[in-house]
């Protein structure tokens, strides 16, 4: 993996789990369990790093919603 690709990464779990109260390691169990790092953040990065943080937050709690995981 890319640099920039890993510190997207670390950037995305990060921000969810502060919006959610989360620990970083629980948020990271659960993108890998629903394959968000590399079905999705990692895939779409070219886009998903354009957009500021609320926007990458609110989509990857959407995402994950859809997946049938609700956090907030």
């Amino acid at each position: 993996m890319d640099k920039d690709i890993l510190e997207f990464v670390t950037y995305a779990i990060g921000s969810v789990a502060e919006r959610v109260h989360k620990s970083p390691a629980e948020i990271y169990k659960l993108f890998m369990k629903l394959n968000i790092i590399a079905g999705y953040l990692i895939p779409a990065y070219d886009v998903l790093h354009t957009f500021g943080r609320q926007y990458l937050v609110d989509d990857l709690l959407e995402f994950m919603q859809e997946k049938g995981v609700k956090l907030c």
